[in-house]
Formats: structure tokens, C-alpha cells, sequence
């Protein structure tokens, strides 16, 4: 991203970005702290931080939760869904039923 599409920013760690939106998120560290195998590889970096914000780390912890209670977390969206549910299957879950 060049100067003109978003303001200069420095992390703690030291990496220059740009952003142009008021997201505090380093992309760089974000990059870095990808983790390589499990279900939150396959998710955009937003929606990896809403399940860890709300401490769903592990099929079994996404399972007790519905579709509609993932989709309200900031961050999750609509496409995040087929990866969620394929993760699920694999471990032998499903998405909580709607109540």
C-alpha cells in the first residue's frame, strides 16, 4: 500500500505499514503468527481472530456453537463457513442445531 492509500504505522515489533482503515493489526505479525496446520490455517486473518477472541480454538469448541452465533462474531463472515464446516465433518461434528 503506498502513503497515498493509508497512513504510515509502526508496530511494536518495528515493521512500517499502511493502513488506510482505523484496523490496528500489523499485517506483517500478522502474517508471522499464521499458524501452518489446523482448521484456523485455512481462514482469512480476520476471521481466525474472532474464533481466538472468543476462545475457539479446536473443532470440539466450534461444535457447541451455531452457525448464526459464528456469523455474529466481528470479523466472521459468510465465506469463512464451507472451511468451518469441512473442519467440523473431518472431526466427526457439526454446528450446534439452531435453537
Amino acid at each position: 500500500m503506498s502513503p497515498q492509500q493509508g497512513t504510515k504505522r509502526v508496530c511494536p515489533q518495528g515493521h512500517v505499514y499502511y493502513k488506510s482503515s482505523d484496523c490496528p493489526t500489523c499485517p506483517l505479525c500478522e502474517q508471522l503468527r499464521k499458524p501452518e496446520n489446523g482448521f484456523l490455517a485455512f481462514l482469512s486473518a480476520p476471521a481466525r481472530r474472532a474464533l481466538e477472541h472468543a476462545g475457539i480454538n479446536t473443532p470440539e469448541k466450534l461444535a457447541t456453537y451455531t452457525q448464526k452465533e459464528i456469523l455474529k462474531l466481528h470479523g466472521m463472515g459468510p465465506a469463512s463457513i464451507p472451511a468451518l464446516k469441512k473442519a467440523l465433518q473431518e472431526a466427526g461434528l457439526d454446528f450446534k442445531a439452531a435453537e
